[in-house]
């Protein structure tokens, strides 16, 4: 009887551990997969608040503002559920104030900026900043807009103004890379860079041929096309013209004069 007793306590005893063991495993896994969540979205957080921190360089509208101000939002509340202790009542403050930010948004109209203000940094680093954002940019809004949380109207109207800018950075730098290498009598690189963008720009006014600046690009760059055309002339040598074959022989070996 007591060794029946014995095994059986074993075997609770065995039951418990297991059990135990489960359950904190279950533990670990739901803290890693806690932490992971939280990990998700604060990297989503810190993306948004960077590219929203260069929305400065482009013109840009309130819609596209929101649509950042409502994935920050998205991320806070989802946050708020898996972080404990201080850190959460933070999310929680920053919450609020967000909300406040977009409940004033909402109500504020204000026209989108034109984006024949826009002018390209003079700094090649601002440039390359200004290309990142804007890419991801892009990114975001079709993200969310394939979450359902960006009206198609309002996805489509900022998507050209993206692509629209993008074309603008594209057509300025090379046309400005292409004077900078005709300044340099760099003629021939200048020349396929200056071509290269009045190509691109002849292909788009073909579909557009009422836009603004299209047109004025085009301009520019037949303009400064003719200017390296004309400066690769002047700085090309003049011709030797081909000397008569054997006329140094006839020099050398003709009657001298008698004098």
């Amino acid at each position: 009887m007591s060794l029946i007793m014995v095994l059986v306590l074993v075997g609770a005893l065995l039951l418990l551990v297991i059990g135990f063991s489960l359950i904190q495993q279950q533990k670990e896994r739901a803290e890693a997969e806690r932490r992971v969540e939280i990990a998700r979205q604060r990297a989503i957080i810190d993306e948004t608040e960077n590219v929203l921190s260069h929305t400065g360089m482009v013109p840009c509208s309130n819609n596209i503002i929101l649509v950042l101000y409502k994935r920050i939002e998205d991320a806070l509340a989802q946050s708020i559920s898996f972080t404990l202790g201080q850190t959460k009542s933070d999310y929680e403050r920053r919450l609020i104030d967000l909300r406040s930010q977009i409940e004033k948004m909402k109500n504020t109209k204000s026209t989108a900026p034109s984006i024949e203000t826009f002018r390209l940094p003079d700094n090649d680093k601002q440039i390359l900043e200004l290309v990142k954002t804007l890419k991801k940019l892009k990114a975001i809004l079709r993200a969310e807009h394939n979450k359902g949380k960006v009206e198609p109207t309002i996805f489509t109207e900022e998507e050209m103004r993206i692509d629209s800018l993008q074309l603008r950075i594209n057509v300025d730098s090379m046309i400005s890379r292409a004077r900078a290498a005709c300044f340099m009598k760099q003629y021939g690189s200048s020349k396929q860079m200056v071509t290269k963008a009045l190509n691109t720009l002849q292909a788009i006014k073909a579909q557009t041929p009422n836009d603004p600046f299209i047109s004025k690009k085009v301009d520019e760059a037949k303009k400064l096309l003719e200017e390296i055309t004309g400066a690769q002339k002047n700085a090309d040598p003049l011709p030797v013209p081909p000397k008569k074959e054997g006329s140094e022989l006839d020099m050398l070996f003709q009657p001298k004069k008698k004098w």
